[in-house]
């Protein structure tokens, strides 16, 4: 299985290489032209040593440093090559990678949303992805360096000596053994201190979304120590990474250190021993040419911290890529413009293996105003969702105009339906990016005309950039009521056939309620209407009212009917009315 899991990731990683193969190519050729330079000075340094100083031959020793000083020059161009172009195919895969996650993210449901935290995403995103395009850029070419510098330097110590580099050469497996050991270690402690980060950003990025309400409520010590135990435990996740690092680096370093002890010690035995064959000369040049064959190790030693930054950033990129995302059926069609009704057939769902709707059946008629009332968590909001298919329904079915919304395309569906909700959720740039968001397309009098008829347009034009004028994360700088009215104007402005009011007035006050009410009641027109409510007065005037209770319908019909009833409802409406009375507004004045 993991082996399985392995291939498949491999295969996705290269996957991101092919429109970047000529500049891989051209990395991989300047690495090993590279690595071929690193071979010629212990070369031309032996050469220097055999021939040219005991032949006092100065004129070939300058003319020898003078070709090995251009070889270098050459070395520092090809060093710039492998730096830049190969960084710079690094960022552009990473790119890639991220606009692959981007709009994955986007296509995928509700449900995912519900589980994964802003912050944790925002991680896989930017640390993870930069990990994995420094494996990009430097697994390859380490690896192929490595690879080469190894070999090499072991035919040339070979020419040399080859019992002593056969000697040397037999250290290797130790080496290799210990980093295959380390490596399980080094991989879990990654993961973990990868998911800390993750946990760190979604608590700063809650904190500083929340710090008004944290000033309002002085809570500034409890957010402080809440970002504490995050910010321990990554120091606690990353010390453990740390540590089975240092145990993989130590050991490392070790066998390479033991490698000059062994080229000292069997090295002099050798011209002790065997002088007609091994001298001081090939003593010193075999210890400058030792370096050959640690440096790459050590090469390998940076490699396999890079791999496992790597790999556990791309393991967790893909772990959202392999999430399904939201798909159209094979029978999904687009339809441009609905009637708007809207019918439910024994329509039960579910989440976390508790029932929110359980056999709701009911049909609202195209252009009539159905509200949803009755006590919260009852499943109100949940229904709204279904119609849209933000979740999927368990069994049963939901029509629009008759055709199921399982054979609609969910574009199409969706652009068909207007959502006003309670927390509106307005994007960072100006009134004019806000409201055209309705309708991407629309034109400078068609976002004028929509402003005008959420009764935002007067309050616009009175600032002094207008339309253009930013109003901050979120919508910072508005109050309630003027973001709830920007949204409507974005709700205007995309004119869908079916409208979902979803508590949309329930968190301001009576004097602002009842300016966008005017606004709702202008915006239902001609719409097929579902109202979600708490206030009940605010759909006293629907055509149907269908009060729900612990998922089921348990009552339906119009105000007046339903006051007669004497049921739920009549003991909803009174009990409000009753909080009114009980409970008027304090004058501070």
């Amino acid at each position: 299985m993991k082996k399985t899991e392995n291939r498949h990731l491999f295969k996705k990683f290269v996957q991101y290489y092919k429109p970047h193969k000529v500049t891989f190519a051209l990395d991989m050729i300047c690495s090993f032209f590279f690595s071929v330079i690193g071979l010629l000075y212990p070369m031309m340094t032996k050469k220097i040593l055999d021939d040219y100083i005991p032949g006092g031959m100065v004129k070939e020793i300058v003319i020898l440093s003078s070709v090995l000083l251009g070889v270098y020059l050459i070395r520092a161009g090809l060093n710039y090559f492998i730096n830049y172009y190969g960084h710079a195919m690094g960022v552009k895969m990473q790119a890639t990678m991220r606009s692959d996650l981007f709009r994955h993210l986007e296509k995928l449901p509700y449900s995912f949303y519900d589980n994964n935290e802003t912050g944790q995403l925002m991680a896989r995103m930017t640390n993870d992805l930069f990990n994995v395009s420094e494996l990009a850029h430097h697994g390859p070419e380490n690896l192929f360096i490595t690879s080469f510098m190894t070999l090499s330097a072991f035919i040339y110590l070979c020419t040399i000596n080859w019992k002593l580099a056969l000697i040397i050469f037999a250290f290797l497996p130790v080496l290799i053994v210990i980093a295959v050991c380390s490596r399980k270690n080094m991989t879990k402690a990654f993961q973990k201190s990868r998911e800390e980060i993750g946990n760190i950003n979604a608590c700063l990025e809650n904190s500083i979304a929340g710090i008004r309400v944290t000033k309002a409520y002085a809570n500034a010590d409890h957010e402080q120590a809440r970002f504490e135990r995050n910010n321990s435990a990554f120091v606690e996740a990353r010390s453990k990474a740390y540590k089975a690092m240092g145990i993989f680096h130590s050991s490392m370093t070790l066998v390479t250190s033991i490698y000059n002890v062994i080229v000292l010690i069997a090295g002099g035995l050798f011209c002790i021993y065997d002088s007609a064959n091994f001298d001081y000369a090939d003593l010193t040049a075999f210890m400058l040419s030792i370096n050959l064959f640690i440096s790459p190790i050590q090469t390998l030693i940076g490699f396999f911290e890079q791999l496992q930054d790597g790999i556990t950033g791309f393991k967790r990129f893909d772990d959202i890529m392999i999430t399904p995302v939201e798909e159209d059926s094979p029978e999904a069609v687009d339809i441009d413009k609905f009637e708007g009704e809207i019918e439910f057939k024994n329509v039960t769902f579910g989440y976390d293996e508790r029932t929110v709707l359980d056999d709701i059946s009911f049909t609202v008629p195209r252009g009539k105003t159905y509200a949803f009332v009755g006590a919260s968590g009852g499943g109100k909001t949940t229904l709204c969702h279904l119609i849209p298919k933000f979740y999927n329904f368990e069994s049963g079915d939901i029509t629009i105009d008759g055709t199921s919304v399982k054979d609609i395309t969910n574009r199409s569906l969706r652009q068909n339906i207007g959502i006003v909700q309670q927390d509106v959720f307005l994007f960072t740039g100006t009134f004019r990016d806000n409201i055209l968001y309705g309708n991407t397309n629309a034109t400078d009098d068609e976002i004028v005309e929509a402003a005008k008829k959420a009764n935002i347009h007067d309050y616009i034009m009175s600032l002094e950039k207008g339309y253009d004028t930013e109003i901050g994360e979120r919508g910072v700088k508005l109050s309630g009521g003027q973001k709830q009215r920007l949204s409507i104007a974005r709700v205007f402005l995309k004119n869908p056939s079916i409208l979902i009011l979803d508590e949309a007035t329930s968190a301001l006050d009576n004097t602002t309620e009842t300016l966008i009410q005017q606004a709702l009641s202008d915006l239902c027109v001609g719409r097929t209407t579902l109202v979600v409510a708490h206030r009940l007065s605010t759909v006293r005037n629907a055509d149907q009212i269908i009060v729900i209770n612990k998922g089921k319908i348990e009552e339906c019909g119009t105000h007046d009917e339903l006051i007669e009833k004497d049921g739920i409802y009549k003991n909803l409406h009174d009990s409000q009315y009753k909080d009114i009375a009980l409970n008027p507004i304090v004058d501070c004045n």
